[in-house]
C-alpha cells in the first residue's frame, strides 16, 4: 500500500534537474555546432579533449563513441589479442569482460573486495595461475572503479608488475574521483570512461574517451578510431573501427564539464546524508582515507532475504530502485565458460544477492532525500 499517495515519484538519476540549471548553455553549445556543420571530429571535440586533460591530469585525452568502444581502443593499442588472458573482476557490469572477448582475448575472473566492491588484489596471483593452467599467456588487468569509487591503485600497480601486466583502468563510473588528490585517468597503462548519459559526467547519448600519458599509445588508439587511419583516410595502417565522439556530444560535455566538481561535491553531500541516517539498519558504503567518490552509485547491502521486500516497499511509495549487479559474470550464460581465478569468486556471489541501490545525483534536495531515507527506515524495520 502506498503510505505517501499524494507525493510524486521520485527519479533514480534526475537529468532533467541538470538540464534545468545548465539552461540556454547546451542549447547554445549545440547551435554553434549546427551553424559550422563539422559533425564529426569537429573543433569541440578537440576542446573537450584538451579540457578533460586539463581536469583529470592526463597527457592526452582519446575521445570515441561510448565507454566500450573505448576499452576496445584500450586494448587494441596495448596489442591484446587471442591467446592472451585478460584479468577482471566478476561483480561489474558485462562490457569489462565482453571488450577482452571482443578482442579475441580471455577474461578470466577475480573477486572483489566486500567492503569496496572492487577488485581484490590478493586475488591476482591466483588469476595468473588459473589463466596459466588454461593455456594462456596473461597479458592484462582491467580493474574497475566500481559505483564512484577508486580501486587500490597503489597495490594493483605492484601486483600488476609482479605478474608483468599491462593495466587498463575501466573508470566508466568513477571519472573525477581521486586518489590521494590525483584524479583517476593518471592511473596504470591507460584509462577508460564512459559519457552514458547516467553516467557522473555523461552527454546526452553513446559516447567515451581513453586517457594516457603514452605517446604512442594515444597516437594508435586515434588510428584506431578512424578505421586504422595512417597519413590520410584512405592510408590504413591497422585495421580499425569507427569510433568518434559526435561534435554535439562534446559540446554538451564542454558544459557540463564546467559544473562537475559543483556536482561531484553535491554526491558526496547526498551520500554522508544518507550514510549517517542508515548505518544502523543496512551495510551502508564508505570510502577509504585518501580516496574520494563521485557516487555513480548509492549502494547498500541488506541481509539474505530482505532486499525484494525493501524494493516493493519503496515501489509502492514512489521510489525507485536498482541492483547493480544481480548475477556475477562468471555465471552469466555469455561468461560462464571463462576461467576462474584460483580461491574462487564467493564474495562477488554473496555481493549480487546482498546489494540496491538507492536513487543519487547531484540535484536530490534534502526533503526528497529525507522522503527515502524515512520509507527505508520503516521498511528495513518493520
Amino acid at each position: 500500500m502506498n503510505l505517501r499517495p499524494n507525493l510524486p515519484p521520485i527519479p533514480f538519476i534526475d537529468l532533467a534537474a541538470q538540464r534545468r540549471r545548465l539552461g540556454h548553455a547546451v542549447d547554445d553549445a549545440v547551435t554553434r555546432v549546427l551553424n559550422h556543420c563539422q559533425f564529426i571530429l569537429g573543433p569541440e571535440v578537440r576542446a573537450f579533449e584538451a579540457e578533460m586533460a586539463a581536469f583529470c591530469g592526463a597527457k592526452h585525452v582519446v575521445t570515441c563513441a561510448s565507454g566500450t568502444d573505448a576499452l576496445v581502443l584500450g586494448l587494441r593499442a596495448l596489442g591484446i589479442g587471442p591467446g592472451d588472458a585478460v584479468i577482471c573482476p566478476s561483480f561489474t557490469f558485462c562490457a569489462t569482460a565482453e571488450v577482452a572477448a571482443l578482442v579475441g582475448a580471455t577474461p578470466v575472473f577475480v573477486d572483489v573486495d566486500a567492503a569496496t566492491f572492487n577488485i581484490d588484489v590478493k586475488g591476482i596471483p591466483g588469476a595468473v595461475a588459473a589463466a596459466k593452467a588454461a593455456g594462456l599467456t596473461p597479458k592484462a588487468l582491467i580493474p574497475v572503479d566500481l559505483f564512484g569509487l577508486p580501486a587500490d591503485h597503489a597495490a594493483l600497480a605492484a601486483a600488476a608488475k609482479a605478474e608483468g601486466l599491462l593495466i587498463l583502468d575501466d573508470a566508466a563510473q568513477a571519472f573525477g574521483a581521486s586518489t590521494d588528490n590525483r584524479r583517476l585517468g593518471i592511473f596504470g597503462h591507460a584509462t577508460a570512461t564512459s559519457f552514458f548519459p547516467a553516467k557522473p559526467l555523461g552527454c546526452y547519448g553513446d559516447g567515451g574517451a581513453v586517457m594516457t600519458d603514452d605517446d604512442a599509445l594515444a597516437d594508435a588508439m586515434r588510428s584506431l578510431r578512424v578505421h586504422g587511419q595512417g597519413s590520410d583516410k584512405y592510408d590504413n595502417v591497422r585495421i580499425g573501427l569507427a569510433s568518434r565522439l559526435d561534435t554535439m556530444q562534446a559540446a554538451v560535455l564542454s558544459e557540463k564539464l564546467k559544473i562537475f566538481p559543483e556536482e561531484i561535491d553535491a554526491r558526496d553531500k547526498v551520500a554522508r546524508r544518507y550514510g549517517e541516517a542508515l548505518a544502523d539498519v543496512a551495510i551502508v558504503p564508505s570510502v577509504p582515507a585518501g580516496l574520494t567518490s563521485v557516487w555513480a552509485q548509492y549502494t547498500l547491502r541488506l541481509a539474505a532475504g530482505k532486499r525484494d521486500a525493501l524494493a516493493a516497499a519503496l515501489k509502492a511509495e514512489g521510489i525507485p530502485t536498482a541492483i547493480y549487479y544481480p548475477i556475477p559474470l562468471h555465471k552469466q550464460q555469455a561468461y560462464k565458460s571463462y576461467p576462474v581465478g584460483q580461491g574462487g569468486v564467493a564474495v562477488s556471489e554473496r555481493l549480487a544477492a546482498e546489494v540496491i541501490s538507492l536513487p543519487m545525483h547531484a540535484y536530490l534536495d534534502a526533503p526528497t532525500q529525507d522522503r527515502i531515507i524515512d520509507a527505508v527506515r520503516r521498511a528495513l524495520k518493520a
